[in-house]
């Protein structure tokens, strides 16, 4: 029994073990109470407000962009019902046999379908839906939804598609829509703060019209709410307390819809005569007061195709088209604008009296300066000349010497007040200013001075000058209106879904150039009135460079233009322009409007690589005026025939 017996000394050593042990047990029991207090009584209600909403899957319902219609209504831009495959990668189990079992209902490849995904989740995040297909079809959705409760994180989802009914006409107008990517998120977020919300996965405005107005068209998206079980799929409680009063639908709000100034007839004639004749180029017509009524650039795209499974390798050859076809080529591509740079080269030269209406100017067909010589637009020259055969003819030798009695600096302070070598403010993004050089700007550019001889070059449209089509088409308006600069726009109003006007342009006149302008320049009405019988020779006159395409019972004015990419030698200059590779042929430039003495449409087409400005471009602006007059004065054109043209003088690259 003695084994039994405690030592007390031993008990006393112990105590204190003891002790530390009790506390630590109630020390333990304290925090786990003071937990679970916080947990049930302090936070209890927002936990389970938590809890609950965690049982609640969140859907957007996406809300229609609002229709882009034509000045009398006609749909531009439409929606569409369809549907959409996506994922949600937060409720994804088994990735592999979820790729496996939709990859042949959507027609596409395992591996590609895999990468696709995963690309996704890298570069937007873990949360962000992934839209695997768009535009489903009948079939494709019908499979889906037989094997969707089987693959969580996949659904098949109500969406609306982008349609465009003109195709490949005036894509670069109109725009296209692209997923928004993680980088711009915050910066879309932060532009149109207080106005738009935007989240991974929307669709936005990319280009066009579409990036351009995107806030007033964007509508504002629903949300539903739906219960759901641990693994995201929709379940059915009978839990009052469920949604409660905090948690409720929203109804998309439609976007507002967008009148443009386009005339959809005029587009398409616009279209139609550009594909006919195989043009690369600029189209722009517009109504005197600066509305658009038409837009065409080519080569275009369809931004319906965009919405395909095979967009990748749309994009990629577009890319990859030398000619361009996602440059918006009329307010983008700036050229040389060649002979059509004269008319404002006259103004410049009549208003400092250089010459006058009946001075007789020497158009030999070679002019020399110095030892070099510069050739007139055809080979036996013009001989002796006034400002109105200069013009009509279009003599090279005549305006080599205006530019020399002028100089570049005087040239500049004429030319500058009619827009050309500054952007118009057109409401379209990444608009090209092009270049209208000076003394000044040779030197900050390049840090030479003017040479005397770039005068010549000046003179005649070429060397430095460099502009786009609406630039042309504003200076032009502003010749046939004799002196009204305006600011061409295309959105003529928005209006929301009940045709209430929220918003409206009018025509705005920018500069009347008959008054002093701030450089101290202004141009006579009587100069503008020279200029312009001139430009009706141009189209009209025996001798005028556009008389082949000519519309009976409507006189057009206007002037040709034939812009050199390369130098030739003189002993090419001459040489058939249509033997030589596209991209060292000339650009073609025609701008005209009519009536000639009161001017309803205005009409600038760049041609490029189209050899002359009149096969070239004429006969797609004769094209558009007549049918603009088909629709607004069909008694002007009654009785009268287009004659296909005779074949053309030969002329070459300073027409």
């Amino acid at each position: 029994m003695s084994q039994f017996i405690h030592n007390p000394e031993e008990v006393r050593e112990y105590d204190g073990r003891h002790r530390l042990f009790y506390l630590m047990i109630a020390g333990t029991f304290v925090v786990f109470f003071i937990r679970l207090w916080y947990l049930q009584i302090y936070s209890g209600t927002q936990l389970r407000e938590i809890s609950e909403n965690n049982r609640i899957k969140q859907t957007k319902i996406l809300s229609p962009r609002g229709l882009m219609l034509d000045r009398d209504g006609k749909v531009l831009v439409e929606n569409l019902p369809g549907f959409e495959a996506i994922l949600q990668p937060q409720y994804l189990e088994d990735l592999d046999a979820l790729v496996k079992a939709i990859a042949p209902i959507l027609g596409m490849e395992q591996d590609k379908l895999f990468q696709k995904i995963q690309k996704t989740r890298k570069q937007n995040g873990p949360f962000a839906y992934i839209r695997v297909k768009e535009n489903l079809s009948r079939e494709e959705v019908f499979r889906l939804k037989r094997i969707r409760l089987d693959y969580p994180g996949l659904e098949i989802r109500e969406s609306i598609v982008r349609s465009y009914p003109l195709k490949e006409n005036g894509g670069q107008l109109f725009g296209y829509l692209g997923e928004i990517s993680k980088r711009q998120l915050p910066l879309l977020n932060d532009l149109y703060k207080g106005k738009l919300r935007f989240d991974q996965g929307d669709l936005i405005g990319k280009s066009g019209l579409e990036e351009a107005i995107e806030k007033d068209i964007r509508g504002t998206d629903g949300l539903s709410f739906v219960q759901v079980d641990a693994h995201g799929r929709e379940t059915v409680s009978t839990a009052s307390y469920l949604y409660g009063d905090t948690i409720k639908d929203l109804e998309p709000i439609h976007g507002n819809n967008a009148v443009l100034t386009i005339d959809r007839d005029l587009q398409k004639a616009a279209f139609d005569s550009m594909t006919s004749l195989n043009r690369i180029g600029a189209v722009l017509a517009m109504q005197p007061d600066g509305e658009i009524l038409a837009w065409v650039n080519m080569p275009s795209f369809n931004p319906n195709e965009f919405t395909g499974e095979q967009k990748g390798a749309i994009w990629n050859k577009l890319v990859n088209d030398p000619f361009k076809p996602f440059r918006n080529k009329v307010i983008q591509d700036h050229a040389a604008p060649g002979s059509s740079f004269k008319p404002m080269m006259a103004l410049a030269a009549l208003q400092e009296k250089v010459v006058t209406p009946t001075t007789v100017v020497a158009s030999p067909a070679v002019f020399f300066f110095g030892k070099r010589p510069y050739h007139d637009s055809i080979r036996q020259g013009h001989g002796n000349i006034t400002i109105y055969d200069a013009l009509e003819q279009s003599s090279n030798v005549f305006f080599y010497k205006m530019g020399i009695a002028l100089g570049v600096d005087k040239v500049y302070s004429y030319v500058s007040n009619f827009g050309l070598g500054q952007k118009t403010g057109i409401q379209i993004p990444r608009e090209a200013a092009g270049i209208l050089p000076s003394s000044t700007w040779k030197k900050q550019i390049m840090g030479e001075e003017w040479q005397p001889g770039e005068n010549l070059s000046l003179g005649i449209g070429q060397g430095f000058v460099a502009v786009t089509a609406i630039q042309m088409a504003v200076a032009y308006n502003a010749i046939a209106t004799e002196g009204k600069v305006v600011r061409p726009f295309v959105v003529k109003k928005i209006i929301d879904q009940d045709g209430k006007v929220q918003r409206e342009n009018e025509g705005q006149v920018v500069r009347d150039l008959t008054q002093e302008q701030s450089n101290g320049i202004h141009i006579d009405v009587a100069n503008f009135k020279v200029v312009k019988e001139a430009m009706r020779r141009v189209a009209n006159g025996p001798s005028g460079t556009a008389r082949y395409w000519k519309i009976p019972g409507v006189e057009i004015a206007g002037k040709t233009g034939t812009a050199q990419t390369i130098g030739f030698a003189a002993d090419q200059v001459f040489a058939t322009c249509e033997s030589r590779p596209i991209q060292q042929r000339p650009h073609g430039w025609f701008i005209g409007w009519a009536p000639w003495d009161k001017p309803e449409i205005i009409v600038s087409v760049l041609a490029e690589h189209a050899c002359h400005g009149g096969p070239g471009a004429a006969p797609i602006v004769r094209d558009i005026i007549k049918a603009y007059f088909q629709k607004h004065h069909p008694e002007v054109l009654a009785g009268h025939k287009i004659v296909k043209p005779a074949e053309p003088v030969q002329v070459i690259e300073g027409e």
